[in-house]
């Protein structure tokens, strides 16, 4: 004889097991949505409303409180209902104590309408968005750790120093300059590409994120050779009116210190020779990206021995538009001189606040060999 099995419950589970997974789904749910938020301004509104009308003294102006509360925790599509139904209530409270109505009173009503409609506009140039505005910047919060963390240096053998330092146009926490870097699975090799998205600041840093993914993937999936080909195809696919940039890439041994450069439209590497405290220019050959298919992309050989230092830079760091980028590399060249005298520990920080620029993104990679 089999027992029937009731709808809905999962085979091998109590009833009260069932209860309780349902209980705790209808309660996440709930805490997820913008119901109980929603309800709770809109009770916070009658209760303003209700002490606005036993104690004529209370101003207009609190009625503010659940509407701006709402602009900020509420999804686009209810807050408009909560700011209509806020401007409800003081309609009814003005119109049932026409006593106290004066010229302040009525100013403050022209105040709050006038902020109600400014809440409206946002919300519906939020609707193309769909999250609040806290939510909002959550998520550029995470985007923007997210290029941050692409930047991370893997780690490197004792005898290799890497740091690397990002800055962008005024300050914003979004750049167009990026770095990306991996090293390849038997820890033998290390690849950069330092990159210059076209724009500066928040009008880059859309186009900064998803190319950092991109160039990330295709860093440490691709031979040497074939990244810069791929990277420009990929940015022709994306059909961008504004959609070029310039990279530098270095290919890195690690156990001989030999390296491959290459360069699409970018400033040149520089290297610090410990033997001789002279610095080479490493200026490879190669289009920008994003704007001919086919491109090709000469290389330099070098190596970096026992105390010399690699630096790979952005145009931000050296040119301005009062400054030629051959002088911005010679100022470069003279503050590396003279900064990393003193070690190459913290170097690229010492080196970008001296050479600080507000005016354009600066990305600054300092590569030292112990």
């Amino acid at each position: 004889m089999v027992a029937a099995s009731h709808p809905g419950r999962p085979t091998g589970l109590s009833a009260g097991r069932v209860l309780t997974r349902r209980w705790n789904r209808a309660v996440r749910r709930l805490r997820e949505s913008d119901l109980v938020p929603a309800l709770l301004l809109v009770a916070a509104a009658v209760l303003i409303g209700i002490a606005q009308y036993v104690v004529p003294f209370v101003p207009l102006t609190t009625l503010v409180i659940p509407m701006v509360i709402g602009n900020l925790v509420l999804a686009p599509r209810v807050l408009p209902w909560v700011v209509v139904f806020s401007l409800s209530v003081l309609v009814i409270v003005v119109a049932a104590t026409p006593s106290v109505l004066d010229g302040r009173r009525i100013g403050g009503v022209v105040v709050i309408f006038l902020i109600g409609m400014i809440i409206l506009v946002s919300s519906f140039r939020r609707t193309r968005l769909g999250v609040a505005g806290v939510r909002g910047e959550s998520m550029l919060v995470d985007l923007r750790d997210r290029i941050h963390n692409q930047a991370r240096m893997p780690a490197l053998p004792k005898d290799w120093y890497a740091e690397a330092v990002l800055r962008s146009a005024g300050g914003s926490s979004f750049a167009g300059d990026f770095l990306v870097a991996s090293r390849s699975s038997d820890g033998s090799s290390l690849q950069v590409a330092v990159v210059d998205v076209s724009g500066k600041g928040e009008q880059a840093g859309s186009r900064s994120l998803l190319l950092s993914g991109a160039f990330g993937g295709l860093l440490g999936a691709l031979p040497a050779a074939s990244f810069l080909p791929a990277a420009n195809d990929y940015l022709l696919r994306q059909d961008w009116p504004e959609g070029f940039a310039t990279a530098v890439h270095v290919t890195i041994d690690l156990l001989t210190g030999a390296f491959e450069l290459r360069s699409a439209g970018h400033p040149p590497g520089v290297q610090l020779h410990a033997g001789s405290g002279r610095w080479a220019v490493h200026e490879a050959e190669g289009p920008v990206l994003g704007l001919m298919p086919r491109a090709e992309f000469s290389v330099v050989h070098g190596r970096i021995d026992r105390g010399d230092a690699l630096l790979l830079f952005t145009d931000g760091l050296v040119e301005t538009p009062e400054r030629d980028i051959s002088l911005g590399i010679d100022k470069l060249l003279g503050q590396g001189e003279r900064l990393l005298r003193v070690g190459m520990e913290q170097g690229a920080h010492r080196l970008i606040d001296r050479l600080e620029s507000m005016n354009d993104d600066r990305a600054l990679l300092l590569l030292h060999r112990r």
